[in-house]
Order: structure tokens, then sequence, then C-alpha cells
């Protein structure tokens, strides 16, 4: 069987792992699970499989690599990594990978948070406050390494490069006073696999508004039209990571 990822028709948690994937030169193919229109927004075409796939722990995405059938986003991650040595080598590497692995995850859920409870506007201007707090940590970490363990990338790099495009996504003004995180923006878009990858049509980045969120659409051209304004950004940031009427719950469980 060949290597297979399988997710939904978003960017979502499945992003970082096809990063990885097409950085490490891998073979695979995805299987994306298409959600239906509104009102009822089908997922039966993911249900009619979750339980029928072998998987421990059923959920999206998931990946099966030869005998492997892996569930929640990080193993499939790590999974990867030991195969290609993107793990860390030192103690003191392994140590900063295993602290990055499970921050990036924890603002990962932050920004979820926001952007699934039906009083975001309220939180909204709190988030952006807090913000620049994060920011620093991860500017602090990195300091002047070229990647977040060191010398040598590892798979946290994924996760980083991550959750800082997003955030650069809802304010893409919140690096300018980070010159090392820009720079690590520019050095990872600028890795030869990475950058073709991203200028090609398999690069999966989904409408940026949803189905339930705005009438209309926009491809995710990596750049905004100035007539957003932070509100909308907002939904284009639920949007990205959820399938329409997505719960927090649901997500949590990814």
């Amino acid at each position: 069987m060949p290597t297979t990822l399988g997710y939904g028709d978003i960017h979502g948690l499945a992003h970082a792992i096809c990063l990885l994937l097409e950085y490490t030169d891998s073979s695979y193919k995805e299987k994306k699970y298409m959600t239906g229109d509104s009102p009822n927004y089908d997922r039966s075409q993911y249900l009619h499989e979750k339980f029928q796939l072998g998987l421990d722990f059923p959920n999206l995405p998931y990946l099966f690599d030869g005998a492997h059938k892996i569930t929640q986003s990080n193993a499939i991650l790590c999974h990867i990594a030991r195969k290609h040595n993107l793990c860390g080598e030192t103690e003191e590497e392994k140590i900063r990978v295993d602290i990055l692995e499970n921050q990036s995850m924890d603002n990962l859920m932050q920004l979820a948070m926001i952007c699934y409870i039906p009083e975001f506007e309220k939180v909204k201007p709190k988030y952006l406050e807090e913000l620049p707090e994060k920011l620093t940590l991860y500017s602090q970490f990195l300091g002047k390494r070229p990647w977040f363990a060191g010398d040598e990338i590892t798979f946290v790099d994924f996760l980083a490069y991550d959750i800082l495009d997003l955030n650069c996504i809802f304010e893409p003004s919140c690096l300018d006073v980070f010159p090392n995180l820009k720079d690590f923006i520019s050095r990872f878009e600028g890795l030869k696999k990475i950058s073709a990858y991203m200028k090609s049509s398999q690069c999966f980045q989904c409408p940026l508004f949803g189905k339930s969120a705005m009438p209309g659409s926009l491809e995710n051209t990596g750049e905004q039209p100035d007539s957003l304004n932070q509100a909308s950004s907002f939904f284009l940031l639920s949007t990205l990571f959820f399938s329409p009427q997505a719960s927090l719950a649901s997500f949590l469980l990814t």
C-alpha cells in the first residue's frame, strides 16, 4: 500500500505534515474527504469509512505508511521525522524539540478557541494585545539559531512555521518587530523542496473563506485583499482550520 495521508478538504493540521513529506522527498498520495454544502455540511464520505480503516483511534488526519497506521498529527510528524533523522541529535536539541512540539500545539489551540467562540469580536482585542508576548517567547527561543533546535532543521520547525504563518494571515504585521522570526520564515520558505512545493498546484491551501463563513470565497494565494478587515480574518482562520459547523471538541480530538 502506498503511503497515504488522509484529511479533509481544508488546510488545518495536515499542512505541516504535507510540508514535511515534501521536504523529505517522501512518495505519498493524499485522500481528501469532502464536506457537503449548506445546510447539512454532509461528512458522510469520511464517516462511512471512519471505523473501517483499521485505526486504533479513528480520526483525521491519518497516515498509512506500510504496516503502520497512525493518527494524531504530531504522532504522524514524529514518525516521519524519525525515519529521516529530524528529531534532533543531542539531548539538548531533543529537549528543545519536545518543548516546541507541545508549545506550538498550545498556541494552535488558543488560536482555534478564539476562532470558534461566538464572542470572538469581544476577545479579539485581547488576543491581539497578547500576541506580541507570545511571539517574543518564540523569538527568544530561536535566538540567533537558524532553526529552533539548533543548527539543523527538525520537524518542529514545520510546526513553528505553520503557527507563525497563520498568525501572519491574521495580523500581517505581527512579525515586523521580530527580525529573527521573519528571517526564519524566509529561510524555511527558501528551502528548495519547500519552495517548489508551495509554487506547485499540489500545495493545498484551500479557499480562505469556507462555505459557511461569508458569501463567496478566495483562493489562498498567500496575500489578502486590502478590503479584508480583522473581523473577516477571524472567519478566515476558523474556516481555514475547520470544516463548516465543526466544534472545538472535534478539533481537540484531532
